[in-house]
């Protein structure tokens, strides 16, 4: 039959008629950028994250860029990422003119080595980034340790996992200082385009990002700083206020069909599914397997053949890539991110899967990488 990646058509058709109506109420206030309704979707946010303040934004790159500056981070500070994440984690270090430098990450859960802070922190050190991959928080208890040890600020790039929990916290009480989300239209909680969102406890933080987002004025026409424009409009926070409603079941689902996969693709010769820290609680952006032995290539050119979606998350380390070949990146440099550059593969996980489609998926995996017959 087919089974895409991501298919936002069956979403859609569970929430449509009620973002459509909420798109009418903007179209008839004429009120688009920022506004009541921004202001309730933050709130909502704030209030689901277990956070005190949230700031809405243009996009979850932006939110990065406002959260180093509301650091102060700029030129001659460094900021620790992980090598093996989205582009937008280093281009937003890059825009504020800090550098960046590059963690290896755990070959298990695919996340930021906590030990790499220790080996790479020096006196220009400003801020950490731990990303919380494919919706599993990163280790925070370890990684927040080592930061306050160092006087180091914590920016938690939470693109992939909004309402991830780490000791039964949410993202936005896991430690750091600002935690930032993505709500682009793939994310478990996306948007009719780009949107994003900062949350914290700091209350000067919080003013100073609501400034920033909207060219450093306050008030309108008076200066305090050089910032961006960078607003939500009201007619994304319309349909993510729906979407909102919803997100908690979305979960549901995404989890209940990666149980399903655990427990019919453990084992399967060659393919190591996805593992969870005992102290997370994951809401699985991504389901996201490792294909031995030099097959991942193969396995992906039988699954698009069968009509399955399946995406590399991410091929090339960001460490590698060449437009930091300035950096003086090297092979080798990051052994566990460049071998999963080389085997990880995501399979489709959206909630409206049906039992037929994780069959179909399945089955073809299991078939693909040479299962014993009989399984599935």
């Amino acid at each position: 039959m087919g089974v895409p990646l991501l298919d936002l058509k069956a979403q859609w058709a569970q929430v449509g008629d009620e973002i459509k109506a909420a798109l009418e109420e903007v179209y008839d206030t004429q009120r688009f950028i920022m506004g009541p309704l921004v202001g309730a979707f933050e709130n909502e946010i704030a209030e689901y994250c277990g956070a005190k303040h949230a700031v809405g934004c243009a996009s979850g790159s932006d939110a990065i860029v406002l959260a180093l500056m509301a650091l102060d981070i700029g030129p001659g500070d460094e900021v620790i990422i992980p090598t093996f994440t989205f582009f937008a984690t280093v281009g937003s270090v890059v825009r504020v003119g800090a550098k960046p430098v590059f963690a290896d990450s755990d070959p298990v859960t695919f996340n930021m080595l906590p030990g790499e802070i220790e080996r790479l922190a020096t006196e220009r050190t400003k801020a950490v980034m731990p990303v919380h991959l494919f919706g599993q928080v990163a280790e925070m208890e370890a990684i927040t340790a080592a930061c306050r040890a160092r006087g180091i600020a914590i920016v938690e790039d939470a693109a992939q996992s909004i309402g991830a929990k780490y000791k039964g916290k949410r993202v936005g009480q896991t430690g750091g200082h600002i935690a930032t989300f993505s709500f682009f239209p793939s994310k478990n909680l996306g948007c009719l385009g780009d949107g994003g969102m900062c949350v914290t406890d700091d209350e000067t933080l919080a003013q100073r990002m609501a400034i920033l987002r909207n060219h450093g004025a306050e008030p309108k026409y008076y200066h305090q700083l050089v910032g961006l424009n960078s607003r939500l409009d009201a007619l994304q926070a319309a349909a993510l206020r729906v979407k909102l409603k919803y997100l908690e079941e979305w979960h549901a689902g995404r989890r209940t069909n990666a149980a399903d996969y655990d427990a019919r693709l453990d084992g399967v010769h060659g393919v190591t599914t996805p593992r969870i820290h005992p102290d997370c609680w994951s809401i699985y952006n991504q389901y996201t397997l490792r294909i031995a032995g030099g097959r991942r290539n193969e396995v992906m050119d039988g699954l698009k053949a069968r009509g399955i979606g399946c995406e590399i998350y991410y091929p090339v380390p960001l460490h590698l890539q060449q437009c930091f070949k300035e950096l003086g990146g090297r092979e080798g440099d990051c052994p566990n991110a460049e071998a999963m550059a080389g085997d990880a593969v995501s399979i489709p996980i959206y909630p409206e899967l049906t039992q037929a489609q994780r069959d179909e998926v399945v089955a073809a995996i299991r078939e693909l990488a040479g299962a014993a017959a009989g399984g599935g």
